[in-house]
């Protein structure tokens, strides 16, 4: 079943050949292909043989609240202590904090098996991650030593809590409050909801980084402060206390990713929650948002996560599936059905499927490599350059890496027809499960706000000006590859007119069109995801044409066809180039479009009529 959940080639291709490793002492270990190959390997076993199995019992039997304690599908726990015992949780962690320093890069790849294998599973590391992370960066000597090496080992768990009812997506109106008290801690009072992980048995202890108000803080934003609210106090030795009135008070029913409790929790209202805080008074917000870029990305690693296993689920059907007889074969009666994967809908369907996962699995991995080599920049200069891509790439890789992801799923679904609509069959399952990745960690239209309205400018267009450089070295390399002309220019001609399209829409952002320009915003977001994939598609054939010439002899299609059917890497290197020409040719020319109407400017969408939309 391994090549159900992922594609260790296509894998390999952008490690070893697209990207390369990191070259720095400080990754000194994991420089070496015969190491990665056995960590992803590890990755690889632990996702099919441990983590696989939880997932649709998972999803069938749910979390299950119990006087206020949540217990999680039971498969879970073999799993979780297994994934405990390889330090998975902490992969790409330094040593000192009780991880094993991998690059970024590598423990992304290892991640996309555990990810994809079942990504409710997989949120309670996730979340954990992130919640160790706001200690390792803000926390006090003592809120280290009490709390950090415990949860980047998975034996306690961790959260975010900042959604309320009636706040969403606008933090700032929280209205949790913190009461300073005599002994420098403070009483939290509030109530957190949608809060996925936030109670369940995997762990005896969880750790609550909570956003609420001083009292007397100011209003908005800049009056909010972070605190550590554990579950059970936390003696000074690290043995637990006494439960620290962080109740649970029901957990959502869901269209996916039942094995992961999305909960509400009520703070101070059985009694003191008490919590200590994290970092400074009424920086909560900037602190949180610092971590924000590492959550978001773990979202669009989650989302791709489920669309790659869609598509090799899907892949292998049609591969499988006999239905129907050759189009070729007209109305002959002797005709024999074929396998559906010889059907040009079909095929048409596996080859958007195909171009955008392998477009977004170089995208995420390049992302990762971004911050290995912010890590290791030797400059200041080049440590800004790769934080501002970083920047630049995280709403694409949240936002249009999510929003595509639901199509890939949608897509596999459609390649299983009626089948695929049926539980027993898991394309219906991931193409639930992936729909929440849209929302959380900011919904898209916040991603889409995000890019346009931040950055887009930032640095006076300076971070921006890196990735359309990034591109155009690209479209350089590529045309010194045979057979790579056509396609080449035609990405070119895209970029130049998506620059035009940025400027334009950049400058309503700063006129009185404002509003104009965000009614576009989310398509613009589409818009760069586009150009991105364009990018990502052609880098992958620049690599792969003269690799193909050199084993195949000749790019002519009848001959690496042939051959092909002889040698794997002829066929794969010929689908990289296939796949770069499906996209440039048959879905760029619609982002063209795309950006049309949006410097056209229409203004429906700010002109309409509440009234307008329909009656009462």
């Amino acid at each position: 079943m391994a090549q159900l959940i992922s594609d260790r080639r296509d894998v390999d291709f952008v490690l070893y050949e697209q990207l390369g490793l990191v070259e720095h002492e400080l990754f000194a270990e994991f420089n070496n292909k015969k190491t990665v190959d056995l960590i992803v390997s590890e990755a690889r076993n632990l996702a099919i043989k441990e983590i696989l199995p939880t997932q649709k019992p998972g999803d069938e039997e749910g979390c299950h609240l119990e006087n206020g304690m949540v217990r999680v599908p039971e498969s879970f726990k073999r799993a979780w202590e297994l994934y405990k015992e390889g330090e998975w949780l902490a992969m790409t962690d330094p040593p000192e904090v009780g991880g094993q320093g991998m690059p970024k890069l590598v423990g992304l790849a290892a991640s996309e098996y555990l990810v994809g294998a079942n990504p409710a599973f997989m949120l309670y590391s996730g979340m954990t991650h992130g919640a160790a992370k706001l200690v390792e960066e803000f926390g006090t000597k003592e809120q280290k030593a009490l709390y950090m090496k415990k949860m980047f080992s998975g034996e306690w768990g961790g959260t975010m809590l900042l959604t309320e009812p009636e706040a969403g997506s606008d933090v700032g109106a929280l209205t949790t409050s913190a009461k300073l008290n005599a002994d420098g801690t403070y009483s939290i009072t509030g109530t957190k909801i949608f809060i996925s992980a936030g109670e369940h048995n995997l762990c005896e202890n969880i750790i609550h980084p909570v956003l609420a108000r001083i009292e007397g803080s100011p209003a908005g934003t800049k009056g909010i402060s972070l605190f550590l609210v554990p579950k059970y106090h936390v003696n000074p030795d690290g043995s637990l206390g006494a439960f620290n009135n962080v109740v649970c008070t029901g957990i959502e029913e869901k269209m996916g990713i039942h094995g992961n409790a999305t909960c509400t929790l009520s703070l101070g209202e059985k009694g003191p929650s008490i919590g200590t805080l994290l970092g400074e008074v009424n920086k909560g917000m900037p602190e949180m948002f610092q971590m924000m870029n590492e959550a978001r990305a773990f979202v669009g690693l989650q989302a791709f996560g489920v669309a790659t296993a869609s598509y090799m689920y899907a892949l292998e059907y049609a591969r499988t599936r006999v239905q129907g007889r050759n189009i070729t074969a007209g109305k002959d009666p002797n005709a024999k059905s074929v396998p559906i994967i010889q059907h040009p809908d079909v095929r048409r369907q596996l080859l958007n499927m195909k171009a955008w996962v392998e477009g977004i699995r170089s995208l995420i991995y390049f992302n990762g490599k971004c911050a290995d080599l912010k890590t290791t920049a030797s400059t200041d200069e080049d440590r800004e350059k790769y934080s501002d891509l970083i920047e630049v790439l995280t709403p694409i890789v949240k936002g249009y890496v999510t929003d595509k992801a639901l199509e890939i799923c949608s897509h596999g679904v459609q390649v299983y027809g009626g089948y695929g609509y049926i539980k027993e069959f898991p394309v219906e399952q991931l193409m639930r499960d992936s729909r929440i990745f849209m929302i959380y960690e900011g919904t898209n239209g916040i991603q889409a706000m995000d890019l346009l309205g931040r950055k887009l400018g930032m640095k006076k267009g300076k971070s921006f000006g890196y990735f359309i450089e990034l591109i155009q070295n690209t479209i350089k390399d590529a045309k010194a590859s045979q057979g790579l002309e056509n396609i080449t220019k035609k990405l070119q001609i895209a970029l130049d007119k998506f620059i035009s399209t940025g400027k334009i829409i950049a400058d309503r952002v700063r006129s009185a069109d404002m509003v104009n320009a965000y009614s576009f915003a989310h398509p613009f977001l589409d818009v760069t995801g586009d150009i991105t994939m364009a990018w990502m598609l052609l880098w992958r054939a620049s690599i792969s044409a003269p690799k193909l010439l050199q084993k195949a002899g000749s790019l002519d299609r009848s001959v690496v066809k042939e051959k092909s059917e002889k040698s794997k890497d002829v066929a794969y290197y010929a689908g990289q180039i296939m796949t770069a020409e499906f996209f440039i040719n048959t879905i760029l020319p619609s982002t063209l479009g795309k950006m049309d109407a949006i410097v056209d400017g229409d203004k429906s969408v700010e002109e309409m009529p509440e009234a307008s939309f329909g009656s009462r």
